[in-house]
C-alpha cells in the first residue's frame, strides 16, 4: 500500500505539469489583452505598453512560462493582475465557500441517492422504481442555472424560507452558514442524486441477484440485513467510483452556481479572473482544481482495500 501510495502520489507531478502547460498556452493564445483590460477604453498604447510591460507579459512565451514555474515550485502562484494581491492569499479567502458548498452538495447528494437506489432495486419494476427513472432522466435534462432560477423564484422569493443569494462564513454561526448554502447546495445535488441512484440501483440489483443473496433469504435474515449487509456491500465499489467521478461534474456545476447565487468562493473567483484576463489567478485556481481531482481519485483507489478484500495493491 505504501508503495501504491507513492508512485500515485508521483504521478500527480506529470499531470499537474501537463495541466499547467495547457493551461498557460490556452490563456496565452486565447484573443484578449490583460493590459488593455486593466488599461481601460480610454488607454493609449503606450500606457497599455507600459503595464504588459509591468506584468511581464512583454517577454517571450518561454520566458514567462519559466518563471510562473519556478515560482509554482517555490509555493508562489505569482500576483493577481486585477486584485493587486497574492494569488495565494487570495485563493486561501475564497476557498471556505466553495468547501462548504462541494462538502454539504456531496453529502446531500449520497444521504438520499443510495437509499433511494437500494430500494428501487429491491422494488425493482415497481412504482419506485419507475419514478426513479424519472427523476433520473429530469435530473439529467434540466441545466444547472435553470434549476438554480426556479428554486430562487420558488423558495426564496415565493415563500421566503430561505435567502436568495450571498454566503456566511462557518464562523459567523451555522444557522446562517447553512441557510445561505442549502439553496445552492439542493440545486447542485439534484444531478448528483440522479447519477449515483442509478449505479446504486444497477449496481445492488445485479448483486441481488447471486446466490449468496439466496442463501442468505433461505438461512432467514431479515430483508434490511440482507440488502445492507450483502447487497449493498458487495456493490458498493462501483458507487463509490461514480462518487469519485461525480467531483469532477462539481468543479463546472460550482463555477455556475457560485455565479447564480452571488457566492465569494473559487467559481465566482475563476468567473471574475477570466472577465479580466487574470493570468495568474485562472492558473492558480485551476491548478488548485486538478489536484484536488487527482486527491479524490487517490482517496477512491484507496478506498477500494476496504470495501473489497479481494482487491490488493
Amino acid at each position: 500500500m505504501g508503495r501504491f501510495l507513492a508512485r500515485r502520489l508521483a504521478a500527480t507531478l506529470p499531470v499537474l505539469l501537463v495541466v499547467a502547460v495547457l493551461v498557460f498556452l490556452m490563456l496565452r493564445l486565447t484573443p484578449g489583452d490583460p493590459a488593455a483590460v486593466l488599461a481601460g477604453d480610454a488607454a493609449s498604447t503606450e500606457q497599455i505598453a507600459r503595464i504588459r510591460a509591468g506584468l511581464g507579459l512583454d517577454r517571450s512565451l518561454p520566458e514567462q512560462f519559466a518563471i510562473w514555474v519556478g515560482r509554482m515550485l517555490s509555493g508562489d502562484l505569482g500576483q493577481s493582475f486585477y486584485y493587486k494581491m497574492p494569488v495565494t492569499e487570495l485563493i486561501g479567502q475564497r476557498i471556505e465557500p466553495t468547501v462548504s458548498l462541494a462538502v454539504l452538495t456531496i453529502s446531500i447528494a449520497v444521504l438520499i441517492a443510495v437509499p433511494l437506489g437500494v430500494l428501487a432495486a429491491w422494488r425493482f419494476g415497481g412504482a419506485l422504481d419507475r419514478s426513479l427513472m424519472a427523476f433520473s432522466v429530469l435530473g439529467f435534462s434540466i441545466p444547472v442555472f435553470v434549476l438554480a432560477y426556479l428554486l430562487i423564484w420558488l423558495v426564496s422569493l415565493k415563500l421566503g424560507w430561505l435567502p436568495v443569494q450571498g454566503y456566511k462564513r462557518f464562523g459567523d454561526g451555522v444557522l446562517p452558514w447553512l441557510q445561505h448554502l442549502l439553496l445552492p447546495s439542493i440545486t447542485l445535488s439534484v444531478i448528483y442524486i440522479a447519477l449515483i441512484a442509478r449505479v446504486t440501483r444497477a449496481s445492488v440489483l445485479e448483486t441481488l441477484g447471486e446466490d449468496y443473496i439466496r442463501t442468505a433469504r433461505a438461512k432467514g435474515l431479515a430483508e434490511k440485513r440482507v440488502l445492507i449487509r450483502h447487497a449493498l456491500a458487495n456493490a458498493a465499489v462501483p458507487i463509490v467510483t461514480v462518487i469519485g467521478i461525480g467531483v469532477a461534474l462539481l468543479i463546472g456545476g460550482v463555477v455556475v452556481t457560485e455565479s447564480v447565487y452571488a457566492i465569494p468562493g473559487l467559481g465566482r473567483l475563476t468567473v471574475d479572473a477570466v472577465l479580466a484576463r487574470d493570468f495568474p489567478t485562472i492558473q492558480g485556481v485551476i491548478l488548485l482544481f486538478s489536484f484536488a481531482y487527482v486527491l479524490v481519485n487517490l482517496l477512491v483507489d484507496v478506498s477500494y482495500v476496504f470495501l473489497d478484500p479481494r482487491i490488493r495493491y
